[in-house]
Formats: structure tokens, C-alpha cells, sequence
């Protein structure tokens, strides 16, 4: 089969603008829909995030823990409709942690949950989004000396946390692998709903999406004009 030199061209430019596109997810809820950036800079966090959100695991899940000022947190697999021996399989799976000094836990980052073993391997479908609070510089002096251990909180990563808020003490230690760029209100109104334990007592469950070029797209123009 034959092919002009104008279809292979564009065939081309099409792979490279899929490739330099990033990928963005619709996390939708009963108090709205929170939009989230995945970075390119984190690929198995990223891929694997999409993989589960394409087979729409995460549908009927819950945000299954919520702690104002800190974060909001999902995609447990405890909360699927599962039988204990599945649930048992899936939380055996692990990804390891692709740390990024130039990600940090600045308001609305995208993380990946873990629990406390030793390779600090994430769990491969818990997520959480920083809601976070602004914090003052003696505050963030009074942070590095409580951790020690060579933690130390950059001019520029200040400059963020003094003005957009986070929650710094989780730098280093976590997988930041997205950010939201839609929906903070959402994420606040989750924060802030009545909790047991740290779980909502009324359910707030969850379904994603990712987003389609022509939503991307318009979402893109959106938050251009936002900016201006």
C-alpha cells in the first residue's frame, strides 16, 4: 500500500502532538468535578493512573479519607464492591516511587498513597490532592529542624508555600505525579464534609474520566483566559 508524503507527514504530527500532550483526568463527585494534570516527569505514576482510570476502576470507589488543611484521599480498594481475597491481591501491587525535587506538595498536587514499607513503594490506585494551608517562613524554620535529616524547604518552594499554601512535611517521601487545575473548591468542600475517623459519613464516591483532545483543548483556552 502507498502512501502520499502529505498523509505520512501528518501522520507524523499527529504521534508527536499526542506524545507532548499531557494527560488530564475529570475526578467527578456529588460536590462537582475536580480536573487534574498528570506530569510526564512521573510515567509510571502517570500510566498507570490512566491505565486504572480507562478500565474505570476507580468507579463506585470513595474519597475514603478527608483531613481539612492536609489532604482529601481515594481510590482505596477496601471501598469496591470486591471480596476480601480480591482486596487482598490488588493492595499487594506496588509501584516504585519516581521522586521529582522539582515536584512538591504545593496546594492541589496530585500524590500517590503508600504505607510503610521499606522501598517506600507507592500504592499502585491510592491517590490524594493536597489541600494544604499557608504557612509562615518560621514555620517552615521550625519544620526543617523538627525532620532533620538534611530536609530543607528551597527559596522557591517557600515562595509557594508562604503565598499558595501545601503541606511541606510530606516533600521526599511521596510520589507527586499531577496537579489540579480545576475543581480546588470541589477539593475544599470534600475537606470540609462531616467525617468519622477521617471517613466522610456520608459516602462521596467517585468516577473518572480522562479527557478527550477536543475537551482538552477547550479546557486549555479556559484557563489561558483565567490567567490573563
Amino acid at each position: 500500500m502507498r502512501y502520499s508524503i502529505f498523509t505520512l507527514v501528518g501522520f507524523f504530527l499527529f504521534l508527536c502532538s499526542n506524545a507532548q500532550s499531557p494527560a488530564f483526568v475529570s475526578i467527578e463527585t456529588r460536590y462537582g468535578a475536580i480536573i487534574v494534570k498528570l506530569y510526564d516527569e512521573t510515567p509510571a505514576h502517570r500510566d498507570n493512573f490512566l491505565k486504572l482510570v480507562k478500565d474505570h476502576y476507580f468507579d463506585t470507589t470513595l474519597f475514603h479519607r478527608v483531613v481539612p488543611n492536609f489532604v482529601i484521599q481515594g481510590g482505596d480498594p477496601d471501598s469496591l464492591f470486591t471480596t476480601p481475597s480480591d482486596t487482598t491481591i490488588l493492595k499487594q501491587q506496588r509501584l516504585m516511587p519516581e521522586y521529582n525535587e522539582a515536584l512538591f506538595h504545593k496546594r492541589g498536587a496530585l500524590g500517590a498513597g503508600r504505607d510503610d514499607n521499606p522501598l517506600e513503594a507507592s500504592l499502585f490506585s491510592q491517590f490524594y490532592i493536597v489541600q494544604g494551608r499557608r504557612w509562615t517562613d518560621a514555620e517552615l524554620d521550625a519544620l526543617e529542624k523538627r525532620i532533620g535529616k538534611g530536609f530543607t524547604v528551597s527559596p522557591a518552594k517557600r515562595a509557594v508555600y508562604t503565598t499558595l499554601g501545601g503541606q511541606p512535611r510530606l516533600d521526599g517521601d511521596y510520589t507527586i505525579f499531577g496537579e489540579v487545575v480545576q475543581g480546588m473548591d470541589v477539593v475544599d468542600k470534600i475537606a470540609g464534609v462531616t467525617a468519622y475517623k477521617e471517613l466522610p459519613v456520608e459516602p462521596v464516591r467517585l468516577k473518572l474520566k480522562v479527557l478527550k483532545r477536543h475537551d482538552v483543548k477547550r479546557l486549555t483556552r479556559k484557563l489561558r483566559k483565567e490567567q490573563q
